[in-house]
């Protein structure tokens, strides 16, 4: 367990709206009163994060929390999801062409939710250490 503002790089206000608007699970805290984080939450602020990098919108990055905690059975709907951005994306590329790497991030889901739909484990988790690599670059 490790301390979740020293670990995600988030102000410990914005973990707080994330646990407020029911964004995240409240995280557990530790004896000194800052939250603590096991792996899964870790893994889901950084998901959570790197969305909110790519310039999602919090109803999408709600929906995107709520649909990956029912499984690979939302696949369909998190490629819809994440097929919107990047066409957000795209059109805003075509204003600014520095926004590459968010959408870059956001066609490695889309691609990895497929791999996902299509019970492709191997490529799924190709994908999935692809875009952790990419979301270092968007935080």
């Amino acid at each position: 367990m490790k301390e979740a503002a020293a670990l995600t790089a988030l102000p410990a206000s914005t973990l707080r709206y994330y646990e407020s608007i029911g964004m995240v699970a409240p995280i557990s805290r530790g004896s000194s009163r800052h939250r603590v984080c096991d792996e899964d939450d870790l893994d889901q602020l950084m998901w959570v994060a790197c969305l909110a990098a790519t310039g999602m919108p919090v109803s999408g990055r709600r929906q995107y929390v709520a649909n990956r905690e029912l499984g690979p059975d939302t696949a369909a709907a998190q490629i819809g999801l994440l097929a919107k951005q990047d066409r957000r994306l795209t059109e805003e590329a075509e204003r600014r062409p520095s926004r590459s790497r968010r959408q870059r991030y956001v066609r490695l889901k889309i691609d990895y939710w497929r791999a996902v739909h299509a019970g492709e484990r191997g490529p799924a988790e190709r994908l999935s250490t692809e875009a952790c690599a990419l979301a270092d670059g968007l935080k």
